[in-house]
């Protein structure tokens, strides 16, 4: 047995490189230092209106009903008054994310999102924040995000109470009209007040209506109901109203922009935060001072996708444009400096000015640009050597002047287009520099970690070699010691002393974060543990080699190889774990004989096929199906029932039977409780108090029934398992129950097999019954000695484990999100 000095640095490893993932690849883009940059031309518009219908679909907003669109303001907007597009967001797809990404002009990263949902844990820029005054009114998850601190006391909310926030509400839509009537009263009050009038009347300020019930209902009934439809008119009837209420406050003068957008889409199954186009897709209106008016679509400018047929919007030109994209337009339409931080393009298809006038504003969007990637080359440069740094070649100091000055030439001399594509160029390769100064450490951290993680691997491997393999024999030991050849033990360490103050010594010199050198000492401590166990090492090598073991691995050696493939592969692709699921299920008959163990090798196949079918579900689903919830139910109580007759038919044990099926009542209640909901959910019902309670109540039985079974492992595991599926059920919308069940069953045919295969364990059925926890199996002589079923043991723990993981992705609707994170951090 392992030491708990071991366990703790294990723990203390994991911990280290499980953080070293958020730490080197989701690094905060926010930095300062910047001078905010603003065009010198005059403004086309004096204010700005912003409605945000969050979880509005694009599809859904442009499509026709019959003939007919569901939203017939913004559509005749779209058609003679203004432009129109898509804007693509970026996973995650969540309100927080989405909302800075469109008014503050960045994605935010993983590690940022986490730390915060309605508190900021990093000061950013925000088009809010530049402007002479902004009104919000709307939900207080949102709001707050833009209004932190002394510096943003010019930012004014008007929010309606958390409770009001309800998924399982019977009319979500009301927090819209919440919305419009507050805008309306803050009109009309302002008529009575001489210091709001004044500010009102002021250029640079900003109107901002978040509008959360499209996404509400999308929760409660999905994107295809009638209550979704009927809320996309409701906001369509009011952005019509609050038109005409501004126009008419500020006389029709003409000086006001509008725009409409969503801060992320939905799926089908009324979920959000991954890629699928339902939720990436969303729409993107613009109309007012400074925008440009519909226009035809040209030969080449009409739509090129396959689903926005039935959109019949084709004769119209569509401009298509990045949710960070609208930061910058915001900013360049009234006027003030683009937001510090943002990483949008000004999409030129929208503004109606002359040449000159977007050329002026696209150089300033490329200025602000090139101060952050000034910002972050500075920051890279300080925290390297000299001799070690290497800038990105292709933007200099002396590239970007002359770049600058070139374009600033053309505008002189009137050559505006070519200016125009001259400022496209500089922005896209001042980006192409932001990535490689966010990523400029990326390669040495994390050359460090892999050599970290190899390393631990190895010193394990190690331990393991040297406590149960029988290899280090007294005599042998004696020849290890005797090698001349090989450093002795001072000498290794004090080389590693120098690796270690060379690298302490850089990282101080460079003010290095804490944390790098957590990193490169890390791999530098683990490989010191490696190296001073050689002999083990060479034992192993020894034993291989006077045995011919490398002569007959060779076939283990291409399935270890396979099998690893598809375990890294299911990571990118969950569909490859199927594969190896399947190919699990051939270990039973093919190392057991049938005549004996007929039920355990026919229970194996069935439970490893079953379970093989998860992955190559959709990753969610369309509509919920609760008849599966229902029906995996009646299956496990009748497992349930089933299972406490067998395993304690004795009247000894009569009190454990009458535990156990109190629990399996539970499950039958959970049953119940999930289908009675939905019903009221169907009809618009909400959740009932009664159904709410029990909820609760079951929540709890889940985590304090099991603290009362007995110490007997079969008992405390199956009162576990039991308590475990009331809460799985309760938290089902399909065919999750029906995986535990397959999951379940795969681990209790597995430990069954595993007691088949090594019987010098005494790891029978029976004698489980009488084990109780915290007792050991162990072999004769208290020694376990390692062996290739160890190799494979652990491969199917970490199969089932993966498995478990991915499914729990697929069904939340992150395994996109997931897939998407993984491949560009390999890319």
């Amino acid at each position: 047995m392992f030491s708990w000095k071991l366990l703790l640095l294990g723990l203390v490893v994991h911990l280290i490189l499980f953080y070293s993932i958020f730490d080197i690849y989701f690094k905060s883009p926010i930095v300062h230092g910047m001078t905010p940059h603003s065009s010198p031309t005059s403004p086309p518009a004096k204010r700005l209106v912003l409605f945000v219908a969050d979880g509005l679909r694009a599809d859904k907003f442009y499509e026709l009903q019959d003939g007919k669109s569901k939203s017939p303001f913004i559509r005749s907007i779209m058609e003679k008054n203004g432009s129109f597009g898509i804007s693509h967001t970026r996973v995650p797809t969540e309100s927080r994310p989405g909302h800075v990404a469109i008014i503050a002009g960045f994605y935010e990263d993983v590690s940022s999102i986490a730390k915060g949902w309605k508190e900021n844990p990093v000061e950013f820029d925000s088009v809010f924040n530049e402007s002479f005054s902004t009104w919000c009114w709307g939900s207080p998850d949102i709001l707050p995000i833009f209004a932190k601190g002394d510096s943003y006391k010019h930012i004014y909310m008007t929010m309606y109470a958390e409770e009001e926030i309800d998924f399982g509400g019977t009319d979500p839509s009301r927090l819209d009209t919440y919305v419009f009537s507050s805008v309306k009263n803050f009109f009309h009050q302002a008529k009575q007040d001489p210091d709001l009038m004044k500010k009102l009347m002021s250029d640079k300020i900003v109107f901002f209506l978040h509008l959360l019930g499209i996404d509400t209902n999308g929760h409660s009934h999905h994107p295809h109901s009638k209550e979704y439809i009927e809320n996309i008119q409701i906001v369509d009837e009011g952005i019509k109203e609050m038109v005409h209420v501004i126009d008419n406050f500020y006389n029709k003068d003409g000086k006001t922009a509008y725009i409409l957008t969503s801060d992320h889409g939905m799926t089908n199954w009324g979920s959000h935060g991954a890629g699928n186009p339902h939720e990436t897709l969303t729409p993107l209106v613009a109309w007012g001072a400074g925008i440009r008016t519909a226009m035809p679509a040209g030969k080449h400018s009409g739509f090129t996708d396959n689903f926005s047929e039935d959109w019949f919007l084709s004769h119209l030109l569509r401009n298509d444009v990045e949710q960070a994209d609208i930061a910058p337009l915001m900013a360049s339409l009234i006027g003030v400096p683009f937001p510090k931080n943002s990483v949008g393009k000004l999409p030129l298809e929208y503004l109606s000015g002359d040449l000159g006038y977007k050329a002026e504003n696209l150089l300033t969007n490329a200025k602000q640009i090139l101060a952050q990637y000034t910002v972050k080359m500075m920051l890279a440069q300080n925290t390297s050597l000299s001799m070690t740094f290497k800038p990105f070649s292709e933007l200099t100091s002396s590239i970007q002047a002359e770049k600058i000055q070139h374009i600033q030439n053309l505008i002189y001399a009137g050559q505006y287009e070519e200016a125009i594509v001259e400022g496209k160029r500089l922005i896209d390769l001042s980006l192409k520099g932001l990535q490689y100064y966010q990523t400029y450490n990326r390669m040495l951290l994390g050359t460090s970690v892999f050599f970290s993680f190899v390393g631990w691997m190895f010193f394990v491997i190690c331990l393991l070699l040297q406590k149960h393999s029988g290899l280090m024999t007294t005599s042998f030991q004696m020849h290890i010691m005797n090698l001349r050849w090989w450093p002795t033990k001072n000498f290794i360490d004090i080389s590693i002393l120098v690796i270690m103050c060379v690298i302490i010594g850089f990282l101080f010199v460079t003010s290095s974060p804490l944390m790098y050198y957590m990193y490169l000492l890390l791999p530098v401590l683990m490989w010191r543990s490696v190296i001073h166990r050689k002999d083990i090492v060479f034992a192993a090598v020894k034993a291989a080699y006077e045995n011919h073991i490398l002569h007959s691995v060779g076939l283990e050696l291409i399935v270890t190889f396979i099998g690893l493939e598809i375990l890294v592969y299911s990571f990118f692709e969950r569909k490859a774990i199927a594969i190896g699921l399947i190919l699990m299920a051939l270990w039973a008959p093919l190392s057991f004989n049938w005549h004996y163990n007929k039920l355990p090798i026919l229970g194996w196949v069935i439970s490893c096929l079953a379970l093989a079918v998860f992955p190559l579900l959709p990753t969610v689903n369309k509509d919920r199906n609760y008849k599966l919830v229902v029906a995996a139910g009646v299956i496990a109580i009748f497992l349930g029932s089933y299972s406490l007759h067998k395993m304690f038919p004795r009247e000894s044990l009569m009190k454990t039977r009458k535990f156990g099926l109190f629990q399996v009542f539970l499950i039958g209640l959970a049953v119940y409780i999930v289908h009675s909901t939905a019903n009221n959910l169907a009809v618009n019902q909400g959740l009932q108090p009664i159904n709410q309670c029990i909820s609760w109540l079951l929540l709890g039985s889940t985590f304090v029934l099991p603290l009362f079974s007995s110490q007997l492992v079969i008992e405390r595991l199956h009162s576990i398992l039991l308590s475990l599926y009331t809460l799985y059920t309760l938290m089902s919308t399909s065919h999750e129950c029906l995986f535990i069940l397959s999951f379940c069953c795969s681990l209790f045919f597995w430990v069954w097999l595993e007691s088949i295969v090594t019987p010098s364990l005494h790891f029978q059925l029976d004698d489980v019954r009488t084990l109780h926890f915290g007792s050991e199996l162990q072999e004769e002589n208290n020694y376990i000695r390692i062996s290739k079923e160890d190799t494979r043991r652990a491969y199917f723990f970490v199969s089932f484990l993966i498995c478990f993981v991915l499914y729990l992705l697929s069904v939340t609707g992150l395994w996109p999100c997931w897939s998407i994170t993984l491949k560009g951090l390999v890319k």
